[in-house]
């Protein structure tokens, strides 16, 4: 039956969001279960399908989600083939966690707690301190990190454990604020070429009896964004990346678990006025609005003081079929960003979030317009954004 065109429209309700799975099979979840089986004390094994080992390595490759893999076994044959290793062997993946971006993704694998404990909620998000918005990948406007997220990393504690800790990743990312709240314990390793990453990975983690190890590799994100997961400069990055893993598989030393995982997944968004909703250009959607955080397809929208209510009220009637439009009390009951909110985390979220569940993003032409111009977004918690691969070899 067609529905009236004068008939109200069908909003999303907010306990429909595929909440990520906190707890039992996140990111979050992954280094806590592996020192947990190498006897690092105050960890539980928090994702049951794994086996403990000695050595652990985690090659985290940036952007590279579950669905992406299964869609191109002839670029990915090496990781196509490791799919069924997934998640312990049973064929599954895990989540990333919401918002499915670099930075919150990035804090949640190193730190072992949920967006909202690490406090690193989205890709921008307001700093109730200064009311500025900060953005938490590059880090601008300068806050102190240990203030912004203030927990240890499973790194340090690993490290301190007696458990041989290393990084190895490009050398520009040493010093970063985000390496430092996020990925510091141990030793940092920095090399410009994967190659050369694959290579020092597989040495560090025969270094040790007990030895922990991360590595990362950040082009297939970077051509996604830039020339869309349907584009051949995308491809061609999956085809190297590929090679990649393969060759760390190939060196792994005995009594050695490797685990290849994202931070996120991608999905292309057309160039038009349908797909891309421009709040710089939209005076409805800007009323009441002192602030627009995160990402086009995760938003935290900051009200002017006393507009909250009148805010998320227009979002959802003018976003509500396509995303799923919270308050911020209804996002934090339903989960999204974790069981627990620390109270410092509390007004970094918006009084409105907004997340995507059609193929649409809120973009800002003005403010962002770098980020408006990507092909590949991501943020949301929809399956192509928010499952990420645990792909595993063992020795």
């Amino acid at each position: 039956m067609v529905q009236p065109a004068w008939q109200d429209p069908v909003l999303l309700p907010v306990d429909t969001a595929p909440v990520p799975e906190y707890g039992s099979g996140s990111l979050a979840d992954l280094l806590p279960t592996l020192v947990a089986g190498q006897d690092v004390p105050g960890f539980a094994a928090a994702i049951p399908e794994l086996t403990p080992a000695d050595r652990n390595c985690v090659f985290l490759i940036d952007g590279l989600g579950w669905e992406q893999i299964k869609a191109h076994p002839d670029e990915a044959p090496f990781l196509h083939s490791l799919l069924p290793t997934s998640r312990g062997g049973t064929g599954r993946p895990i989540t990333a966690g919401f918002p499915a971006t670099t930075a919150t993704s990035l804090a949640s694998v190193g730190t072992g707690l949920p967006p909202g404990e690490h406090g690193l909620p989205g890709y921008t998000a307001r700093n109730p301190e200064t009311g500025a918005l900060m953005n938490q990948l590059r880090w601008k406007p300068w806050t102190a990190p240990k203030v912004w997220q203030p927990y240890p990393t499973v790194f340090q504690l690993a490290d301190a454990a007696g458990v041989r800790t290393a990084q190895v990743s490009a050398p520009t990312f040493e010093q970063t604020p985000l390496t430092k709240v996020a990925l510091s314990g141990g030793s940092f390793l920095g090399r410009l070429t994967g190659e050369e990453r694959m290579d020092v990975a597989a040495e560090r983690l025969a270094a040790g009896d007990r030895s922990l190890v991360y590595t990362y590799y950040s082009e297939v994100d970077g051509k996604g964004h830039r020339f869309g997961v349907d584009s051949d400069a995308w491809r061609g990055q999956l085809m190297y990346v590929d090679g990649l893993a393969r060759r760390l598989a190939e060196q792994l030393p005995p009594r050695s678990a490797l685990y290849i995982t994202a931070d996120h997944g991608m999905i292309d968004i057309p160039f038009d006025e349908q797909s891309r909703i421009d709040f710089d250009e939209d005076w409805e959607l800007r009323a009441g609005v002192a602030l627009l955080g995160g990402e086009g397809r995760a938003r935290h929208v900051y009200a002017v003081p006393g507009a909250e209510a009148d805010v998320l009220t227009v979002w959802r009637e003018v976003l509500g079929e396509q995303f799923w439009v919270a308050s911020r009390d209804e996002a934090v009951e339903a989960g999204w960003f974790g069981p627990r909110i620390d109270e410092r985390v509390r007004g970094r979220i918006g009084d409105v979030v907004a997340a995507a569940h059609d193929d649409v993003v809120i973009t800002a032409s003005v403010n962002e317009p770098h980020e408006s111009a990507m092909v590949g977004m991501h943020g949301s918690m929809t399956p192509v954004e928010q499952l990420v691969p645990l792909l595993e070899v063992r020795t």
